[in-house]
C-alpha cells in the first residue's frame, strides 16, 4: 500500500527516509558472497524495511546496499552495470588522484585501512537496528536459514549509542536536508537564488528530477532483452525501458577514527588549560557550540533554541568575524543560494552586480565564490562508536585510550557532484572561501600541499578584528575503511534475488 501522495515509500529502503534515532542498538556488517544462489535464496525473504511510516514505530530495522562487486557477484549482467556511474563502478581507491582529491593520503591512504581496499572489498552492507536490548534477537532473525551458507563476514564495524552528541562532545545530527517528497519545490535558479534546506527528490533518490530538473543517470533495463526486469518500475524518462535504478540511492560509508583525547589535550595547551577559552575554540573549530548552537545564532533574532537556531546563513558574516570561514559546519554546508550574496534582486544595478561577482571582479580574498549549496547536499545517517569521552575527562593526561569514532554514512543520489564533491571541494580544499592551505580542523589530514606548504593551521578572528592563528594541529581523524555501495528499491531487491544461476546475461 502507498501512502497519501504519489511517492513510492513502499518500494523505498526506509532509511532514506528515516534515521531510525530510536532504534539505539546497532550492526554494521560488511559481508563478502561465498554462495550466490543461496545468497540469492536469503536475500528473497529478507525482511527489509520500507519508507512507509507505522505507528507506532517498528522495533527493528534492517537496510541492505552492495557494492559494484557484490552486485557482479550476484549475477548482475554488465550492461546494467554499465548504467551506474564512474565513481560507484571504479569505486573510493579507483586511482591515486581520487584519494588525493579526497585526502585520502598520508594516514588516510587506502594502504592502511582495515577494509575497503583490495581483497577487503565488501559485496554486501547489513545495516541492523534495534530498540535497546533487541539487537541479539533481531540479528538471529535476520540471518535465518541460508546465511552461514551464503555469506562470509568481513568485518563487524562498531557502532555504540552515544545519544545526539559525536564523540569530541558535541550535538551532531542538527542539520539535515528536507526531501520535496510531494515534488512542490520549484528548482528554478531564480527561485533559489537564497539558501533553501528544501530539496528536489532526485537529489536522493535516483529515478525523480533533481535540482537541476533533470534525471540522473542510472541503469536502465530493455525488457525485449531481460525478462526478468517484467517487475521493474518504467522510467519516467524513458517510458519504454524498466528503471533499475528507481527508489535506489548510492550510500557512501567511511569509518572515519577519532582522536578524541588528542583533539582537546591539544586545544586545553594552546588555550593555556583555560576552559573557557578551550570551549571557545573547539566552537570556533566546529562552528557550533557543545550544546549545537550556531555561532551565526545572534544575528538572527527570535529563532533560538527550538531548533538550534538551524535557519540561517553565513551572508552576514562573510569574513567569519562570528564563525570563522574554516569551521567544520560552514565548510560542509556553507548555506550558499544560487546567486552571490548581496546582488538578489531586480533591476539593471543588481543585474550589474551579479555579473560582476560572477565573473570575480574587484573581488578580495574572503570575497572567493563558493558553490550554491543545493546541488552539494548530503543526507547524513552515520553512527559513532566507541566509549563516551567528556570532554573534561579527554583533557587529563591518564584519559583513556579507546577505539572512537564515527561510522559515516551519507545517502545521495550523485557521488560525485554530492560527496566527492563536498570532500574536495570543501572539505579538504585549504582554498576554501578565500582561505589559503587551511583545510577543515576536525577532518584536514595535514599533510604538506604540493609546494611545501603546511596545512596544520587554523585562523579565527577576534573580537579586535585580528586574526588568531592557531599553529601546528596535529590529525584529529584518520580513515580506516571506506567504499561505495548501491542501496536498492525493494522491486530492485526482488529482480536481484531472482535471477538465476548463471545470472541474467541478457537473456530472454
Amino acid at each position: 500500500m502507498k501512502e497519501s501522495g504519489n511517492f513510492e515509500f513502499d518500494d523505498v529502503q526506509g532509511l532514506l527516509r528515516f534515521g531510525y534515532g530510536k532504534l539505539a542498538d546497532t550492526c554494521f556488517m560488511l559481508l563478502k558472497i561465498a554462495d550466490a544462489s543461496a545468497a540469492r535464496q536469503w536475500l528473497s525473504t529478507a525482511p527489509v524495511s520500507s519508507a512507509i511510516a507505522i505507528h507506532p514505530p517498528p522495533d527493528t530495522a534492517l537496510q541492505i546496499a552492495f557494492s559494484v562487486q557484490g552486485l557482479r557477484a550476484l549475477g548482475i549482467d554488465e550492461s546494467i552495470i554499465d548504467g551506474f556511474s564512474d565513481e560507484f563502478v571504479h569505486g573510493m581507491t579507483r586511482n591515486e588522484n581520487c584519494s588525493r582529491r579526497l585526502g585520502d593520503i598520508g594516514h588516510n591512504a587506502p594502504k592502511y585501512w582495515k577494509w575497503g581496499e583490495g581483497a577487503d572489498v565488501p559485496h554486501i552492507l547489513l545495516l541492523l537496528y534495534a530498540r535497546k536490548g533487541g539487537l541479539d534477537a533481531w540479528k538471529a532473525t535476520v540471518e535465518g536459514e541460508y546465511f552461514s551458507q551464503a555469506f562470509q563476514l568481513l568485518q563487524y564495524l562498531p557502532t555504540s549509542d552515544m545519544g545526539r552528541t559525536d564523540p569530541f562532545g558535541f550535538e551532531d545530527g542538527i542539520s539535515q536536508p528536507a526531501i520535496d517528497w510531494a515534488d512542490r519545490h520549484d528548482t528554478d535558479s531564480h527561485a533559489n537564488d537564497r539558501y533553501t534546506n528544501l530539496l528536489a527528490a532526485g537529489e536522493m533518490v535516483l529515478g525523480y528530477p533533481n535540482e537541476y530538473g533533470q534525471y540522473t543517470a542510472r541503469p536502465l533495463i530493455d525488457l525485449q532483452k531481460d525478462r526478468f526486469a517484467v517487475n521493474l518500475p518504467d522510467a519516467k524518462d524513458d517510458p519504454a525501458r524498466k528503471d533499475f535504478g528507481r527508489n535506489g540511492t548510492y550510500l557512501v560509508l567511511r569509518q572515519l577514527e577519532q582522536n578524541v583525547p588528542g583533539f582537546w589535550q591539544f586545544l586545553d595547551k594552546v588555550s593555556d588549560s583555560i576552559p573557557e577559552k578551550r570551549e571557545r575554540l573547539a566552537a570556533s573549530m566546529v562552528g557550533r557550540e557543545r550544546n549545537g548552537t550556531p555561532l551565526i545564532a545572534e544575528h538572527i533574532p527570535g529563532i533560538l533554541p527550538k531548533d538550534h537556531g538551524n535557519h540561517f546563513t553565513y551572508d552576514l558574516d562573510p569574513k567569519g568575524n562570528h564563525c570563522p570561514v574554516s569551521a567544520h559546519v560552514r565548510r560542509a554546508n556553507p548555506r550558499t543560494g544560487d546567486l552571490p550574496t548581496a546582488v538578489t534582486g531586480t533591476g539593471a544595478i543588481a543585474l550589474i552586480n551579479r555579473l560582476v561577482k560572477i565573473l570575480g571582479f574587484g573581488q578580495k580574498p574572503e570575497e572567493d565564490l563558493i558553490a550554491s549549496s543545493r546541488f552539494h547536499r548530503l543526507l547524513r545517517r552515520g553512527r559513532s562508536y566507541g566509549p563516551v569521552l567528556a570532554p573534561g575527562d579527554a583533557v587529563k593526561p591518564d584519559a583513556p585510550a579507546a577505539e572512537r569514532g564515527l561510522q559515516f554514512i551519507c545517502l545521495v543520489a550523485n557521488i560525485g557532484r554530492q560527496f566527492e564533491f563536498v570532500q574536495n571541494a570543501w572539505i579538504v580544499n585549504g582554498k576554501f572561501g578565500g582561505l589559503q592551505e587551511e583545510p577543515d580542523p576536525l577532518l584536514g589530514n595535514r599533510e604538506p600541499m604540493i609546494n611545501g606548504n603546511s596545512t596544520d593551521h587554523f585562523n579565527r578572528p577576534t573580537s579586535s578584528g585580528s586574526m588568531q592563528k592557531t599553529c601546528h594541529l596535529p590529525q584529529f581523524t584518520t580513515v580506516l575503511g571506506g567504499g561505495y555501495f548501491f542501496m536498492p528499491g525493494l522491486r530492485a531487491l526482488k529482480y536481484i534475488s531472482a535471477l538465476p544461476a548463471n545470472g541474467n546475461g541478457g537473456s530472454s
